[in-house]
């Protein structure tokens, strides 16, 4: 049974993100992100699922293809084609299910047909501690619907009209134990193969190219401290004052991929100028040795200033060239 299996089996509602365990020395991740909508617009098909493998996409289907495909090539490479039929047969059937819950939906909230949506999450990960933790959740309208807690076995309701769904579950325990399984046992075994279907890429190290900036506005500098071209995505950046993190001070940005599979994010604080050789950017990330400190060192005016002129010149010669041919 694939990794998305369970959740068309019998699901009306339903979103989830786990964490597995095991002794482990790398942080991984198995994620699915499903989409619903009910008035889809060209180019934006009706039911699409994408799943996740440490945030990087390896399966993707929509209701426009009809079949779950590959995204990277080491999942390509390491199953045949029973693994993609069957779970493009999983996907198939909670296309229907998506359906259903956009009708049942916009019944409970009295709505009127038009556009609206619906989105499943659900997954696991594993600890660098080898300790597990799962969540099950559903988003109507791009608010909560329902959650899934595996340990009690209960689903925590938004509204009212989410508790009618939230009684109607509770009284399944065939229902309860199949989710918790899955978190627990079934998508752990996924997500294990996986990484050792695409280990050389999933734990891979490449080290952050860090810059560090400022600008200076009313009396006010802020500092910039941007990391890129990292892998994996886990990073802590932060400021230091006087070897102090300034944790409330600090303004951070998301982890954001790259198109070559690596990510880059970044830190920012206001400070007072005259404190500036105070402050002290912190990186740490799996693949340096030990955290990384950087301070900002401003350039004098002269080094744009001769780039220009030269650049200008190039330009001059370049175009008198072109001229001549």
């Amino acid at each position: 049974m694939g990794p998305g299996q369970v959740g068309a089996l019998g699901l009306v509602l339903g979103l989830l993100l786990g964490v597995l365990g095991g002794a482990a020395s790398e942080p991984h991740s198995l994620h699915y992100f499903y989409t619903a909508v009910s008035d889809p617009s060209p180019g934006v098909p009706q039911f699409v699922a994408v799943g996740y493998v440490d945030g990087e996409a390896f399966t993707y289907y929509d209701s426009e293809t009809r079949r779950t495909e590959p995204r990277v090539d080491w999942i390509a490479a390491n199953t045949d084609q029973q693994y993609w039929d069957s779970e493009t047969e999983n996907l198939r059937g909670n296309e229907q299910i998506f359906r259903m819950n956009l009708d049942t939906a916009r019944e409970r909230y009295n709505q009127s047909r038009g556009s609206h949506t619906w989105q499943r999450m659900y997954g696991c990960d594993l600890l660098e501690d080898g300790s597990t933790r799962g969540f099950r959740q559903d988003a109507y309208e791009g608010r909560d619907f329902i959650a899934f807690d595996k340990d009690t076995l209960t689903f925590t309701a938004a509204d009212a009209a989410a508790q009618i769904t939230k009684r109607k579950w509770e009284k399944d325990e065939t229902f309860l134990l199949g989710r918790k399984f899955y978190l627990e046992n079934t998508c752990i075994e996924w997500l294990r193969k996986y990484v050792s279907y695409g280990k050389d890429v999933l734990e891979r190290r490449e080290r952050p190219e860090v810059r560090v900036s400022g600008m200076e506005a009313n009396k006010i500098l802020t500092l910039s401290c941007r990391a890129y071209g990292f892998y994996p995505r886990p990073i802590s950046i932060s400021w230091l004052k006087s070897g102090v993190v300034q944790e409330q001070e600090t303004q951070r940005g998301s982890t954001v991929p790259n198109s070559d599979g690596t990510y880059h994010g970044w830190a920012t604080i206001d400070v007072l100028p005259g404190d500036r050789d105070k402050y002290q950017c912190r990186v740490e990330h799996a693949s340096l040795p030990q955290p990384g400190l950087f301070l900002w060192e401003p350039q004098s005016n002269l080094i744009p200033i001769v780039a220009g002129v030269a650049v200008a010149v190039v330009a001059v010669i370049a175009a008198l060239a072109g001229f001549a041919v």
